[in-house]
Order: structure tokens, then sequence, then C-alpha cells
């Protein structure tokens, strides 16, 4: 038969079934206490790690020592291993790797050739495509600037109410 035990707020003791006291406060938490002892000083603020008997200054103060050396655990350590990378497999890894720093770095100048010219080529074609427009507006400005029908502005001064 199992019990199901609980843990003290105050003290840490553990209280079982038919035994401690129940503190519901107005928010609605529950505290549990093994004995008005632990009630009392919880209700006089006193904090539980200032008291020696209480779990909480026994953790802190490095009183159970011999349970925490039998909880200590060896440090795993790490075997390598290679895997996959995603967009390129385990052969190709492997090939690449192989292969000199030579033909790697001549590979790589290839690339970057190939990026700057990419790039070259599209600041050329807005360039173009600037110029183009630049045009088309000229030509429009150019015709609207001529003049319209043969009176110029109206001048004269002076009508109205005398």
């Amino acid at each position: 038969m199992v019990l199901k035990t609980e843990l003290c707020r105050f003290s840490g003791a553990k209280i079982y079934p038919g035994r401690g006291i129940r503190f519901v406060r107005s928010d609605s938490q529950v505290f549990l206490f093994v004995n008005s002892k632990c009630k009392h000083y919880f209700h006089n603020r006193l904090r539980p790690a200032k008291l020696t008997w209480t779990a909480m200054f026994r953790k802190q103060h490095k009183k159970d020592i011999h349970d925490e050396a039998a909880k200590k655990r060896r440090r795993v350590t790490k075997k390598p291993y290679s895997r996959s990378i995603v967009g390129a497999t385990l052969e190709v890894i492997q090939k690449r790797r192989s292969e000199k720093s030579e033909v790697r770095d001549a590979a790589r100048e290839a690339a970057l050739r190939e990026i700057k010219e990419r790039i070259k080529k599209a600041k050329d074609e807005k360039k173009a495509k600037k110029i183009e427009v630049i045009t088309k507006i000229q030509k429009t400005q150019a015709k609207s600037a001529m003049p319209k029908g043969g009176k110029g502005p109206k001048q004269g001064g002076g009508g109205g109410k005398r």
C-alpha cells in the first residue's frame, strides 16, 4: 500500500495522511503545515532558512552532504561522429575535405567572379532603364513647352468697377 505524503511548506518535513494543518489564504493558495509550531512561525513571517531545524536551512548550509554525494552524476563524454548536413551528404562533405586547398580556392574565386559579373550586369540593365525613362520624360516636356494658339498671356490691367 502506497501512502501519499506531502511536504510542510515551512519546515519541509513529510506530512502523512490524517496529519497536519491546512491553511487556505484569501487568494486561494493552499499551505500545509506539519504542526502548529510551523503554522505560527509562518504567520509570524519568520524565514525558514534562519531556523536550524528546517529543511531549507540544512540545504543552504550543506548539512545533508551524504545524500547529495549519491546524486552526483558523471559527466558524459561526447564521442566524435560525423553526419550529413542539410543539402550535402556525408560523401560530398568528405570529398570536399580531401581535395586540395588550391582547387578549393580556385572554385571559390570562380564563384566570386561569376557573382560579381551578375551584379554588374544587373546594374548596367538598371542604368539603361533609367536613361530610357529620362529621355521619354524630356521628349514629353519638350512637346508641352511649345505654345498652343496665337494668344499669349492676358495683359492689361485695371478692369473692374469705377
